[in-house]
This record gives structure tokens, sequence and C-alpha cells, in this order.
């Protein structure tokens, strides 16, 4: 399988490596999402050491990286002797010139010695910041990577001369590794297991969507069956209780005061579980595109993040007995198709707002995107660009028929309930459809001038 997309973080990464001074580039992203294969695209071509650290005690690491750096550099006394401590380590690298030393699970390291962080600072400002090595620190913990590595309070804290948060593919840049699967069909895919190249990889692009569906994730022996629970156990401590939010937020409860009486759990608790779920980028908390101070608005509601998450606690998690009783075509036939095209609208509605913010024809690029929602009504795509004193309304609807005007026409009604900037704003209006659009709708966009379709 080809390498795809990562253009931008490729070009940073050889353009830091041309520079004539020592890097020290911190990567991070959730589980998956293809950080070890980034960095192993940049350095295949280039003099490089990748260690991949475990959960072993600190000297048996260092005996492994011993191993690692005696093989590359064709010594036999480090092979046989080993490092006796990090800043031998430092030390030895320090005389060897450019080449890129990638330590990859990063966190794990810190884990089997928390003095790590102050132990690489020392060796940085001490041996390596003038070596001419181009350092990479890698790491899947999105909350010790940004406590331990990035944060203010890190040693390591302004040593760094880059980073790269590492995000799930786009729509358009996972489709190119489907080329022969129709949008339509692919859209169902990307809703189901998102950007996540892990993910998307286990899919037979060959094989039918159900299929696919089938033998990839609702077999027990699959990789994804189980893929969430792996997950959730390797990152957390109290797993089942992160179960119940998840399973509650799948399920439509999205309020704090909603979520806590589903699954019984305290006030206090709920906040410090729901905190941990979004450092880890598998839920998010949204308010409306129009409030500011959003971290105090009352109207803050928690979604899924994670497009595999959310469909394996919806359809899944709950179906476990049925399936690991050989019933997955009841689940298929009476619980997933049923419902998956409602499923898919809400991915396809993240789709949508992704491509306003990239900017739209006419000129129209919105420096704020997202949902607007109160207890009249609710909008799938609010842009707004502050400085042109312009707001921008859409639908997004994935349907098997054309769009109407009638949608047209409840989008202007809802659009009279957003106070924003009211009576001086400009307007303009989007409707994506899966399935193309009446002839009368059409007929609209041409005479209106300030809406816009997009199938």
């Amino acid at each position: 399988m080809n390498f795809v997309d990562r253009h931008d973080e490729l070009s940073f990464l050889r353009s830091a490596y041309q520079e004539d001074r020592s890097q020290l580039v911190v990567i991070y992203g959730k589980r998956r999402v293809g950080k070890t294969a980034l960095v192993k695209e940049f350095s295949k071509n280039l003099p490089h050491i990748y260690f991949l650290a475990d959960k072993a005690p600190d000297r048996d690491q260092l005996s492994q990286l011993s191993e690692k750096v005696g093989l590359y550099f064709q010594d036999d006394f480090l092979l046989s002797r080993g490092f006796g401590n990090w800043y031998d380590f430092f030390k030895y690298i320090k005389s060897k010139g450019k080449f890129v030393m990638i330590f990859d699970e990063f966190p794990y390291l810190i884990e089997s010695n928390p003095a790590v962080p102050s132990l690489f600072q020392k060796g940085w400002d001490e041996d390596l910041s003038q070596s001419g090595v181009f350092l990479i620190l890698l790491g899947s913990s999105m909350g010790m990577m940004e406590t331990e590595v990035l944060g203010h309070k890190s040693p390591l804290f302004g040593r760094r001369t880059g980073q790269i948060l590492v995000e799930p593919l786009s729509f358009s840049d996972a489709k190119n590794l489907f080329p022969a699967t129709s949008d339509d069909v692919f859209m169902q895919i990307y809703g189901i297991l998102g950007g996540t190249p892990a993910y998307l990889l286990q899919f037979d692009p060959s094989a039918d969507f159900w299929e696919n569906v089938r033998r990839r994730i609702l077999i027990p022996e699959a990789y994804l069956y189980r893929e969430p629970d792996f997950i959730l156990r390797e990152e957390l401590r109290e797993p089942r209780n992160y179960f119940s939010i998840l399973r509650a937020i799948s399920m439509g409860k999205t309020r704090p005061a909603e979520i806590i009486n589903e699954t019984g759990f305290d006030k206090n608790l709920v906040g410090k579980y729901l905190s941990v779920l979004i450092d880890l980028k598998i839920i998010r908390r949204e308010v409306p595109v129009t409030e500011w101070g959003s971290e105090k608005s009352k109207k803050g509601m928690y979604l899924l993040e994670d497009h595999f998450f959310r469909f394996w606690f919806h359809y899944v998690y709950p179906n476990r007995s049925f399936i690991e009783e050989g019933q997955i075509d009841y689940i298929l036939d009476k619980k997933i198709r049923p419902s998956l095209d409602r499923f898919i609208s809400w991915s396809f509605e993240e789709v949508c707002r992704s491509l306003v913010r990239k900017g739209l024809p006419q000129g129209i690029q919105c420096n704020r995107v997202g949902r607007w929602w109160s207890k009249d009504g609710e909008i799938d795509i609010v842009g707004l660009a502050e400085d042109e004193n312009m707001i921008l309304f859409g639908e997004a609807k994935w349907s098997v028929n054309p769009v109407g005007t009638n949608v047209l026409d409840n989008l202007e009604k809802k659009a009279q309930l957003v106070d924003w900037r009211k009576g001086e704003r400009k307007e303009f209006f989007v409707i994506f459809s899966r399935s193309g659009f009446t002839q009368n709708l059409e007929k609209r966009a041409e005479e209106q001038g300030n809406l816009l379709l997009w199938r």
C-alpha cells in the first residue's frame, strides 16, 4: 500500500532536515493515526535509527537501545557492554554527525523512568543541541505528550524546534486509499471508520461494502472487533466507567445532566472522565458556533469525535452477545442496515463542514464553522466571516431523494432564529446533497445569487 497524504508534515520535516542545526521535533497524535508511517516515510532514505519503546524497565530499554545503536554503527564494544545510563547514550551519539534518531512511544520511557524528561533535557542542552542530530520524540499518549514533553512545566519545554500533531485523514485524502470506490460507497466507509489509516487499511477495496463490515468488524476474530476495547484498556485505569459514558453519548445523551442520569455517576466524576476522553480525542465538547466564551457556555454538548468509536458503541458494543453467538446476519439485517443511512448522515455533515472550512466558490471563506442550535431549531452548518460581516447557513442531506425547495425554505426560516449581527449581516446559503436537487431548487439557485448547491 502506497503512503498517502501528509504532504505538509513531510514538507516540514524535510525542510527542517536541510537546516544546518540540530533538531528536536515532537510528533504526537491518537493511536493508529499514522505517526510511525509518517516518520518511516520521512527517514527511509536518510541515515536513521528507529527505536520503539515499550513497558520494560528502564535498564532493559537502555540495553535494547544499545543493541540498536551498536548494530547501526557496527560498534562491537557497545554491543558487548551497552550504555550504562542515558548520559552515556547522549555523549555517544553527540560525535556521530547528522542522522535521524527516532524514539517511538516516548511516553513508555517516561512510565519506566519518570526522570526521562529531565535526562533528555540535560542530554539535549549539554550534548545534542550542537551535534547536528535530528531527534524525533513520537507518542500516542496525548495527555502525557502534552504535559511531560510540550507543557510549560516539562523540563523539555522550550527545547523543541518543531512539533506535529498528526490528525486523521480528511475525506478526500482517505479516498486515495480507495481510488476505484464510488464517493457514495466511500462515504459509508468513511462514516464508519473515519480518517484513521490503520482502520481504513483493514477494508478490502475490491470487496463489497457489507462484506467488509461483516468480515472486518463483526467477526469476533477481526482486528476491528475489539479495537476500542483494547484502546481504552491501554489508555485508562478505569475503562469500565468510560465504557458507560461512551455508550451513553452514543445513545444521544450528550448533555452532562443526561450522562449523569444515564450512568448514575457523580457529577465531579463525570466531569473528570469527560476531560480525559477529550484529551484522548475520542470525544469533543461542542457549543453553537455563534457562542462566545465557549468554555463557560451552558449549551455545550459532548459528541463522539472518533467515527469508529461511534459506530462500535452504537452497533457492536450493545450487541456483542448476539455477535459472539454467531448471529451476525441478525445484527446486520435488523440493527445496522435499517439505520445506517441515518448514522452516516452525521459523518456526511462533518465532511460538508470541512469543505466549508476550506472555502467555497464566490470567495466565501469563513473563519469559524460549526453547528448552531437553540430550543427552537438546529442548523447543520453555520459559517462566520466576521471581518466581512457575512454568515453562511447550510444543510447537508444524506438522502436517496433529490433535495427540493422545502429544504431551502426551512433553512431560511431557521436562519432568522440566529441573532448574530441580525439586520446588518450578509447572508449566504449552501445545500449539500447525496442525490442532487430538484429542478425548482436549481432554478431558485440561479435566481437568488446567494445560494450554492453542492453534490
